[in-house]
């Protein structure tokens, strides 16, 4: 179909980068009721472009054309998927300026974290490049005469990955690159705020050869989301889902799964706790956790939520913090001065309002921020830090995704383990501490899939990430388990003849 403008010049370097249609097999397709919908910059709160709003009438299309492709897809020998991957990271990496300024559009963040999301991002495609050719069976000495084990890895099938609006460009990377160095083919449904990005990763990953019908994307409305991502989750050809978003949608999917046992992986919520001692390099504390919390207005996963100080410290800490959030510009992420953009959705104010004022209503103190910024009509609040937090704040539960952040006082090493681990989440934990034997203490006792230790965000493409709890299960980067998570094991045994 036409290839539609922007409505709004984006400056891109290259216009063919921008892509607002469905990607079928191959071809630039809208939803079969012909509808579309907005797409809002946060900055502005004004619609920049328009997707095809894709719903349950379009998942067959994708769904049947991936699995065609799988068909041949899955006899590519790992080298020449390998290079596939390196020639889209290739691209990737070319158009990383226009690509970037896409995805400030579509998110709100500054375009120095929108760059720095691709450079992460495409680590995933180089990582994954190598992954391809790493991949292997094994074989077993076997208890009775005669006999020979040995396994062999296959691609499992059809994937579809479900990916946020928080690092859109990461999130698909991350999922695809180890899905097509497995061998598999996918149906990416992009959020409903940032579809853009992912269209433009199809179209670069056909600029880089992959056959068509290997990468599949179908954009939608908020509206549409559940009932597209329930087909999904539930078409017989579909193998595996992959899913990156809140606790309570992850158990909404793992339901629609479980009936016909899809192998699923799932990414969900955080609320991390990050804790201070006596004896931490405060400055290093300090500048890990402002851009572990702040990043993206606070938007992120892995953010730090609840940060447990030592009383002897407590004081120190939460001044020093203060000064250098005070330090952050607010503003539109193409704003070369912004340092913290605007919040992807309304919501999120809203939110983070509410958790300001329950803080405050139960005698909490503002060290600074604690307000909505106008801004251009954008969705902006300013950066937060609240002293003298208590268990029974609801930011002690809830997970915030806003540029807010609680300091909670404590005094003994197991009173501060007790409070970060009171809750269901489990994703990643934070602790700085200069007593080694406290650092494997806490490594070892801190609940969460991932340990920051002296360190703040530690997410790489050969480290491998996840959570435990009510944070999900399964691991998405990493050696061997993260393309494991694509790649069923086939067992066989052999009975020889003349041979012991």
């Amino acid at each position: 179909m036409a290839h539609a403008k922007p409505l709004i010049d984006l400056k891109l370097s290259n216009p063919e980068l921008f892509r607002n249609d469905g990607y079928v097999d191959g071809q630039w397709v809208g939803a079969k009721s012909g509808k579309r919908f907005d797409i809002i910059d946060p900055g502005t709160n004004k619609p920049f472009a328009s997707c095809p709003d894709m719903s349950v009438e379009d998942v067959d299309a994708a769904v049947e054309a991936a699995s065609a492709a799988f068909t041949s897809y899955r006899k590519f020998t790992p080298l020449a998927r390998s290079v596939l991957l390196a020639k889209w990271d290739t691209l990737i990496r070319e158009n990383k300026e226009d690509l970037a300024r896409i995805l400030v559009y579509e998110t709100g963040k500054p375009l120095a974290e929108a760059r720095g999301e691709i450079d992460y991002a495409a680590g995933f495609t180089r990582w994954f490049a190598g992954e391809a050719e790493r991949v292997q069976g094994t074989t077993y000495p076997a208890a009775l005469p005669g006999r020979r084990i040995f396994t062999i890895k296959q691609p499992i099938g059809v994937v579809a990955a479900l990916v946020p609006w928080n690092f859109p460009v990461a999130m698909v990377l991350r999922k695809a690159s180890a899905a097509f160095a497995a061998g598999c083919t996918m149906v990416v449904k992009p959020s409903p705020e940032t579809p853009l990005t992912a269209l433009t990763l199809a179209y670069l990953a056909e600029k880089a050869g992959f056959p068509k019908g290997v990468m599949n994307v179908l954009p939608t409305t908020l509206d549409n989301t559940p009932s597209l991502s329930e087909a999904l989750c539930k078409h017989p050809i579909v193998k595996k889902v992959s899913f990156t978003g809140s606790t309570r949608v992850g158990k909404i999917l793992s339901a629609h799964c479980a009936d016909s046992l899809k192998k699923l992986t799932l990414e969900l919520g955080g609320n991390c706790p990050f804790l201070v001692f006596d004896d931490a390099n405060l400055e290093q504390a300090c500048d890990a956790l402002i851009p572990l919390k702040f990043r993206h207005a606070g938007q992120a996963c892995i953010t730090a939520n609840r940060v447990y100080v030592q009383r002897g410290v407590y004081d120190k800490f939460a001044a020093l913090l203060a000064e250098k959030a005070r330090n952050l510009r607010v503003g539109h992420g193409l704003d070369e001065d912004t340092t913290m953009g605007a919040l992807t959705v309304p919501q999120g104010l809203d939110k983070t309002a509410s958790q300001v004022e329950d803080a405050k209503k139960n005698g909490a103190s503002i060290l600074t921020g604690g307000n909505r910024l106008e801004i251009n009509n954008g969705y902006f609040f300013e950066p937060t830090i609240i002293a003298g937090a208590t268990p029974n704040m609801k930011i002690a539960s809830e997970e915030t995704f806003g540029p807010l952040l609680a300091l909670f006082p404590f005094d003994t090493e197991e009173e501060a383990v007790k409070a970060a681990n009171n809750t269901s989440m489990g994703l990643a934990s934070y602790c700085f501490t200069k007593n080694v034997d406290r650092t494997w203490r806490l490594f070892e006792n801190l609940e969460a899939g991932m340990i920051g230790l002296n360190t703040g965000n530690a997410s790489s493409a050969e480290s491998p990430f996840g959570g435990i709890k009510d944070s999900g299960y399964g691991k998405e980067s990493g050696k061997d388990v993260a393309i494991n998570e694509y790649l069923i094991t086939k067992t066989g045994t052999l009975t020889l003849e003349g041979q012991y």
